[in-house]
């Protein structure tokens, strides 16, 4: 009987999660296709979902419906036993909340809540040990002298709309904002194009809190994000903070290989010490920025209030 080939620790990935998950906003957001330029104190929203029927149906009273948007451009974090810094995230949903019950219901944007900017690995897949006698790994390390088939480029993408959004813990520290459930994307060659650090179905739900107590603002505007104590809009701005969740799980990769049927899962997996339960791994996000917007008074526009957060919103598009 043949010896089975030996399983050799690659040195795979040395930086797999230098990738964005941030909550959280700044002047140059991760953009995705369907985002607009927005004016004024509306810049930071530019792809709130103000025309989808939920938002639209939120009357004033029994239901109000705000924007959110929150962005981190740095941060750190930990996977497993790997360490990166991450890229920008921008995070971006609409909220219905009822009035009566204090409950909040999440309406994510068309192509997901989080966009995050697509990062590159250093190092891509020369940190593979390049053994004999494993056919599939041998031969990508012989190919590996062009650099457009070394890149690796990791990006964080939505898998599924977020949950539990509290906005009062938004203002203080110590209690999760928001679920947010997300898979990282890792694209090269000779991983093909289905390879995933979780699925839609077996995410890595981030719950970010508060680290430091962010500067707190408020200011009225109007329709065009014009500044205006009268305005029939007001802003709420929570700037300058560190937010973190050290409470997350990690599954283990997917599809990773040229036949995408994860062909090199165990490659990913052994490397960067995934699954990874929940205490192993950490993310910090610096200097966040969280906004949210809505009418002044939705009492004195019900039942239409909804439908006239979608009329202000659009007349805050830069045309």
């Amino acid at each position: 009987m043949s010896a089975a080939p030996r399983r050799v620790r690659p040195a795979l990935f040395g930086a797999l999660v230098a990738v964005a998950v941030g909550i959280p906003l700044s002047t140059s957001p991760a953009r995705a296709a369907s985002a607009q330029e927005m004016g004024g104190n509306w810049a930071p929203f530019t792809r709130c979902p103000v025309d989808d029927p939920a938002m639209l149906a939120a009357d004033g009273q029994a239901e109000i419906a705000i924007c959110v948007a929150s962005h981190s451009e740095s941060g750190s974090i930990k996977l497993g036993n790997t360490l990166a810094t991450t890229g920008a995230n921008d995070l971006q949903f609409g909220v219905v909340r009822n009035a009566a019950t204090g409950a909040s219901r999440i309406v994510a944007p068309a192509g997901g809540a989080i966009v995050g900017a697509p990062t590159e690995i250093p190092g891509g897949l020369l940190g593979i040990m390049c053994p004999n006698g494993i056919p599939v790994i041998s031969d990508i390390c012989r190919q590996l002298t062009d650099n457009s088939l070394n890149r690796v480029v990791a990006t964080v993408q939505s898998a599924g709309t977020p949950s539990n959004f509290d906005l009062t813990a938004g203002m203080t520290g110590g209690k999760p904002i928001v679920d947010i459930p997300v898979r990282i994307h890792l694209e090269n060659p000779f991983l093909g194009s289905k390879c995933y650090v979780g699925t839609t179905s077996n995410p890595v739900v981030l719950r970010p809190q508060n680290l430091t107590t962010p500067a707190l603002a408020s200011q009225r505007f109007d329709a065009n994000g014009t500044p205006n104590t009268r305005g029939v809009l007001n802003r709420v701005a929570l700037t300058g903070n560190a937010q973190g969740d050290s409470s997350f799980a990690v599954p283990g990769v997917s599809g990773c290989g040229p036949l995408t049927l994860g062909e090199l899962n165990w490659a990913v997996n052994l490397k960067t010490a995934l699954p990874s339960a929940s205490g192993n791994n950490n993310l910090v996000l610096n200097d966040t920025a969280t906004y949210t917007a809505g009418l002044t008074s939705p009492g004195a526009a019900v039942p239409d209030a909804g439908r006239l957060l979608s009329e202000n919103w659009h007349a805050g598009v830069v045309r």
